[in-house]
Order: C-alpha cells, then structure tokens, then sequence
C-alpha cells in the first residue's frame, strides 16, 4: 500500500531537485580523507529519477572534485537548461571566469566545511557579497549546525544563504531554526546522514519560515549511513501535507535558482 502510495506522489509532485551529485571518471576526481565515489553520471541519474515528476534540479560539486569545473561544464547540457550548478571555487576566481561559470548554467558557490575541498571559511563574507554582486549567486554552506552558533549572526547578514542536509545534528538545530527565522534557506536533504527528528524538524522549520526549505534527493548519497530512498520523498509529503510539500519540493528551490 506505501509503495503504490510513493509512486503515485512521486508522479504527480513536481520536482526541482535542489541537491545531487554527479560523479564521471572521465574528470578529476581528488580523494578527500582517502575516499573516492562510485561513479553517478547524469545518464545513471536520470534513470534513477525516471518516474519522478522531475523539472530540473542543482548539481553540487563534492570534496573530491575540489575546485574542478570541466565535470560540471560537460553535465549541465546533458541534463539540460532546467538544470543548474552549485560549484567551489578559490577565491582568486577572476570576474571573467563567473561570468563563464554563470554562462553555463552555475548560480551558487559552495563551502563544504565539514568535509574541505572548498575555500577557508574565513573567505565567506567576502565571497558571498562579491559572487552576488557579479553574478546574482547565493553561498551553500555543508556544515555541522553546532558549528555555526558562532558565525550566525554573519550568515545571516549574507545576501544570500543555504546550508545543506537540515545541518546534519540535533545538538545544532536550535542555530539552524534560528539561521531559517533570519531568511537563510536550508535543505531537506541527505535525510540518512544526520541525527534529527527528520519529520519534526521539517514541521519546525516550515513553521518557522515558509520560504526557507528546499527538497533534493542527495544522490548518489556518497558516504551517508543511509542512502537516499523514495520513502524519503514521501516524509516530506507526511511531515508537511501535499500543499504544503509541493512548495518545499518544487517552488522554494525554483525561486532560488531560476534556471
């Protein structure tokens, strides 16, 4: 009965995808910690996604592809113009070279503070007003939630902010709540890879900003405890109700990153 249930949600939900990754050998790929991924090309993702109502959806650069960005230039036409990018980039990146990026399809820079293969932290307020004011993108921060009670009050005055996977803790979620409260977007992503209430904290943050939450899948969910499942696309849905859902699902992240 909840299979059918999935499947009937996952057909008729649209979808933007705010959060996957695709991983192709053919280009660098930078061990973080000694790990390197699996293989994800966006051919194995769509095939993943296939009977899903999907509309488009944000590639995110991982810690093994560092500062790369041949993978994400070759990607984004495969996939095609409903598609974006969510990339790292050192601080040096020349104005040319975002206006390049931005050309292609990317509209966010990303820090992946929990795991490096991005720019320091301490680059953050200068990166995000300057990626802004050249090309209109929002910073993404992959972070532990606990860790960010201290930088609040600056991500908050950002222009422009999302943090990744609900903030991965239960012992950061009052900073997150907060961070939401303050206009910064937040993820519901990566549902395997924190240590929350997943439903409660859905129900708590949409409660708290409305605009704030954006559904994606993780996938291919590299180093998570627990993979992403079609399950996880209805927790939303019962967390939140169908209305509810579609704006977490589709229309927060579709604002955000207008293909």
């Amino acid at each position: 009965m909840k299979g059918a249930m999935i499947c009937q949600m996952i057909k008729k939900m649209k979808l933007f995808d705010a959060h996957f990754h695709i991983i192709d050998s053919r280009f660098p790929l930078v061990p973080n910690n000694g790990f390197l991924p699996d293989e994800f090309t966006c051919a194995d993702y769509l095939e993943r996604m296939r009977g899903y109502n999907l509309l488009g959806g944000a590639i995110v650069s991982g810690s093994f592809q560092a500062f790369d960005q041949s993978y994400i230039a070759d990607a984004l036409p495969r996939l095609g113009p409903a598609f974006v990018g969510v990339t790292q980039l050192p601080e040096n990146t020349s104005d040319k070279e975002l206006l390049r990026l931005h050309s292609l399809g990317v509209r966010a820079v990303r820090f992946n503070l929990h795991r490096g293969g991005s720019e320091d932290v301490h680059c953050l307020e200068r990166m995000s007003k300057r990626v802004h004011e050249i090309v209109g993108w929002h910073v993404e921060l992959y972070a532990d939630a606990k860790g960010l009670a201290e930088l609040r009050g600056l991500i908050a005055s950002l222009p422009s902010v999302s943090i990744d996977h609900l903030g991965l803790s239960a012992e950061g979620f009052p900073t997150l709540l907060w961070l939401a409260e303050h206009g910064v977007k937040i993820k519901a992503t990566g549902f395997g890879r924190g240590n929350l209430a997943v439903k409660n904290s859905l129900r708590d943050i949409y409660s708290a900003n409305p605009d704030a939450l954006m559904f994606g899948t993780d996938l291919p969910s590299t180093r998570a405890a627990r993979p992403y499942t079609d399950e996880d696309f209805l927790t939303v849905i019962e967390a939140l109700g169908e209305d509810n859902a579609q704006r977490v699902c589709y229309d927060n992240a579709f604002e955000l990153y207008r293909p």
